[in-house]
Parts: structure tokens; C-alpha cells; sequence
């Protein structure tokens, strides 16, 4: 007999009770604003019978984890900095831990205003999505003031990753967001830099709905300048080498397979030329390294091919300890608290 695994999205019964929300806020060195963000966040939202709120303080070394907690929120505290994503992952292991329905994650910068919690949680509550983001860019009228070549970027990264999941996204890069308990028992983002762009291809691949929201969000912090796209180019240079490597990961063989077409159509282009020229010289001569050069790129091509094969067969073994993964979550969660 298999045991029956149940869906832990909010559907049925889960959408006749009182959820609990769990509201998760990254932060490094955020002592100026940190427990206004904290003491804004609304503890009455309809549909929602418990909300509780953490910081990961991701190694601060001001008094950020203090007013934090006289702010009555729970301090998770990293011993060093290990990068946005790797505070996203702990508040996603805290909020499955203990039960939460939906986690939200917000800045602790003063970005974002708690107060747009519940317009942001509706589609979840209504279950019409999984996973609902805040958008920057989805209502024109709603685009903050800031930098044009950042505004370019966030762009550029939304039509990249639209691109890569086949739907259409206007903001990848927006840290308010919620997820249903569905989709935080169902992604698995790896990145410790940041996880904003690799969470949607994750949604995505896996199948989840995703609602934008749009919200109007502070275009420039406060105090300070970001910590993950302070720096342009190495943020660019980072979130490209993750959205690469989930899509190297979930889709190898059109990853692998573009690549190898790429070398493909380099090698019949020099082997093309080379051809044309012997048939009007009848001599090979002064271009053989064409011809070289076109049997080292059909190798490589079809190593490529090759490589892309092997991974789509790899993949399915990672779809399969998804999965694996995904039950043994639930399991474990339904075991410490029946209710659920």
C-alpha cells in the first residue's frame, strides 16, 4: 500500500482555516531601520490567525539583531556574512520548521512598506497562485525613481529569465515576496549571493503559478547602499553565473545543445570556405587551419551534444530527488504536527 501524501498548497481545507504567515527579513547592519520595519508589519490580516516575524542577521556587526528583538521579532543570527541567498535559505528552513502556510520575505531597509502585506498574500489566501512577488515595473505609473542604468538592468534580468521559463516576468529582482507553504516545501535555490532570479526559474521549471503584484516600492534606500547590487557589474556578474547554472541544471540538454549548435554552425562555416576555395584553386593552401580548425569545432560540438545528453539523463534523477525531497518534507512536517 503507498501512503498518500497530501498537498500542502491552500487548497480545501487549508483555505477554511486561519494561517499562519511567517514574515522572514535579511539583514546586515540595518540598526536605523530595522525595528520600524518590524513594529510596521501588521499583526491583524484577514484570513490570517498567527503572524510571527524573524531577522536572519546575517553577520551584522552593529546593533541590528538587538533592536530587532526589543522590536519583538525572533533573531536568527549568522556567525559571518554568507550573502542574501543564504539568509533566503535559512528563513525558508525556519518557515517550514515551524509550520508557517506562507512566508513572506521583506528588506529590513525600509524599501518596501509592511503594510502592502496583504494586498501582496491575497492571490495565496484566494488560491489563485503559489507564489506572489512584488513588482516594480508591472504598472508604469509605479516605477520608483532610481539610477537609469539599474532600472536597465532590472529589465534586462526580467526579459533574460522570461526568456529562459518561457512565460512573461516584469520584475525578477524584488525581495517582497510570499510564498504558499507549496512553493516553499518545492524550491530548492542554491545561490548564497542572491536568490531573487533563481527562485522564478525555480517556480517556473517546477510548474508553480506565479502572480506579480504591482506595489509601489522606494527606489533608493535610506542609509546606505545596497549590499547586493552596491556594486553593479559584480552583481551582474553573479546573478548571471546563477540564472546560467539553474538553467544549465534544469534544462542541460537545450543549454548544452545551444552551445554545441553554436560550434556546429562555426565548423561548416570554415569548412564551407574552405571547400569554396579549393574548388576555385584546387589547392587547400594557404588555408588548412580552416579545416583544422572546422574538425576541432564539429568535436567539440558534438562533445557538447554529447554533454547535454548525459545531463538530460542526470536530470531526471534530480526530478526525481525533488521529489523525494518534497515528500520527506511534508512527511516530516505532517509527523511533528498532525493538524497539518
Amino acid at each position: 500500500m503507498h501512503e498518500e501524501i497530501k498537498n500542502p498548497g491552500l487548497d480545501g481545507a487549508s483555505l477554511q482555516k486561519e494561517l499562519h504567515l511567517l514574515v522572514a527579513m535579511p539583514a546586515l547592519n540595518e540598526e536605523r531601520t530595522v525595528a520600524q520595519v518590524v513594529q510596521s508589519v501588521p499583526r491583524e490580516i484577514p484570513g490570517i490567525g498567527r503572524v510571527d516575524i524573524v531577522v536572519i542577521d546575517d553577520g551584522s556587526d552593529d546593533a541590528t539583531a538587538d533592536r530587532a528583538t526589543a522590536a519583538g521579532a525572533k533573531v536568527i543570527r549568522h556567525p559571518t556574512n554568507r550573502g542574501v541567498g543564504a539568509a533566503f535559505q535559512t528563513a525558508l528552513r525556519h518557515g517550514i520548521e515551524c509550520g508557517a502556510d506562507l512566508i513572506v520575505t521583506l528588506d529590513s531597509d525600509g524599501q518596501f512598506d509592511p503594510g502592502d502585506i496583504p494586498r501582496l498574500i491575497e492571490p495565496i489566501i484566494a488560491g489563485t497562485a503559489d507564489f506572489s512577488s512584488a513588482s516594480r515595473f508591472k504598472d508604469p505609473e509605479l516605477v520608483p525613481e532610481m539610477p537609469r542604468i539599474k532600472l536597465w538592468g532590472n529589465l534586462l534580468m526580467s526579459r533574460i529569465v522570461s526568456r529562459l521559463a518561457r512565460q512573461s516576468f516584469y520584475d525578477v529582482s524584488c525581495g517582497m515576496r510570499c510564498y504558499s507553504r507549496l512553493a516553499a516545501l518545492r524550491i530548492n535555490p542554491l545561490g548564497r549571493f542572491t536568490y531573487t532570479q533563481e527562485v522564478f526559474l525555480n517556480l517556473a521549471f517546477n510548474q508553480l503559478r506565479v502572480a506579480e503584484i504591482p506595489i509601489p516600492v522606494r527606489g533608493q534606500r535610506e542609509f546606505g547602499s545596497s549590499r547586493v547590487a552596491g556594486n553593479l557589474w559584480r552583481y551582474a556578474m553573479q546573478t548571471s553565473q546563477i540564472i546560467l547554472r539553474c538553467y544549465r541544471d534544469y534544462q542541460p540538454l537545450r543549454f548544452f545543445g545551444g552551445i554545441s549548435l553554436m560550434l556546429a554552425i562555426a565548423a561548416f562555416g570554415l569548412g564551407g570556405m574552405l571547400l569554396v576555395h579549393y574548388l576555385s584553386t584546387g589547392s587547400f593552401t594557404p588555408h588548412k587551419w580552416a579545416g583544422f580548425a572546422s574538425m576541432a569545432l564539429l568535436a567539440l560540438a558534438l562533445i557538447m551534444l554529447h554533454t547535454g545528453v548525459i545531463g538530460d539523463m542526470m536530470n531526471r534523477h534530480r526530478v526525481y530527488l525533488e521529489e523525494i525531497l518534497y515528500r520527506e518534507r511534508v512527511r516530516s512536517k505532517t509527523t511533528r504536527n498532525p493538524r497539518d
